[in-house]
Parts: structure tokens; sequence; C-alpha cells
């Protein structure tokens, strides 16, 4: 029987540190803490995190940056019964220091409805709200519950379509924007 002695916590001879139970307990422990760590965390390394994703929180639709130095929130059409007409409804923001138009063409072909909006320097529209009319907008002949393409472009953007819903005034926060 082959006796090995310790002296200082090391094992002497070049088989000691093979004959060591130590090693081997701590590799596992090290591979299981590995394990554990990435099956814990790994979808959360590769998946985007949802509160970094933008939305719009409300009926209309946000434009994207593309569309020019404006940014419009919550693009939303509040229209009659038949579709016949609507309101456009929408915040407008310029962060810049001078004034800027909105140009957007609704609908698509030969049946195109063009609005402008000036917007000052520094300045925020409401359309709809804080004392601000809507822009009525004639011929539109898009019922409500469905979508028109809407082309918005201002300063030097390159514009964007955005699809920007039709609604109707049967909701109480709405029935005062239907025309």
């Amino acid at each position: 029987m082959i006796s090995i002695h310790r002296r200082g916590g090391s094992t002497p001879g070049r088989f000691g540190a093979a004959l060591d139970p130590r090693k081997p307990r701590l590799v596992a422990s090290l591979a299981i803490g590995a394990a554990l760590v990435v099956g814990t965390t790994g979808c959360s390394m590769i998946s985007p995190q949802a509160t970094t994703i933008g939305y719009a929180a409300a009926e209309g639709v946000n434009v994207p940056d593309e569309s020019g130095p404006l940014e419009v929130r919550n693009a939303q059409i509040v229209a009659n019964e038949d579709g016949s007409e609507g309101n456009f409804v929408a915040a407008v923001i310029n962060r810049t220091d001078e004034s800027h138009t909105l140009t957007i063409e609704l609908g698509e072909g030969s049946s195109v409805i063009p609005l402008t909006l000036r917007v000052p320097a520094g300045a925020t529209i409401s359309l709809g709200a804080d004392g601000e009319e809507p822009l009525l907008v004639e011929g539109l002949d898009t019922p409500p519950g469905a979508d028109i393409v809407g082309f918005f472009q201002s300063g030097d953007g390159t514009g964007v379509l955005v699809s920007v819903p039709v609604l109707d005034g049967a909701l109480d926060y709405l029935a005062p924007l239907a025309p």
C-alpha cells in the first residue's frame, strides 16, 4: 500500500497533482456554474429588450425620422361615418432652430390629397388639441377601420410612406374630432 503525505497543502511529486481529489470537483463546479449562467441569461443576451423598442402607444402612428427634421407623432384621421371626409390629427414637433413645412400626401395614384403645415422653430403643434384645429381631409373615400397610405416629408428629408389609420368618432374622446 502506497501512502502519500501532504505537507503545507500540496502533494509532492510529479503524480501528486493527478491524485488530488479537489481538481475534478473544482473543474466540475466551474462547468456547472458556467452552464447555469449561460442557461439562465443566454436568451436575454441575444433577444432585444421590449422596453427599448419604440412604438405608438395610441391609435395613431409615429412617422419615422427619415421624413425630415419634423417629428410626427400619433398621426390618424378621424372620419365621418361614410369615410368621405375626415380630420387629420397629430402632434408635429420641430426641435430645430428654423421653421419647416410638413408636406403630407394621402392616398395613391390620381386621388392624392395634399396637406401642408408650417411649424415654427422650436414649436409643437398638436392638431386637434390645445386649441389647434385638425386639418380637414376632403375627398377621403376611406371608411373608418381602414388605413390610407400617407407620404410625409419635411426639410431636406427623403420622406417616408406610412399607413395612417382612419377612425370614427365612436369613442368619446374622438367624437369631437370627427368632421
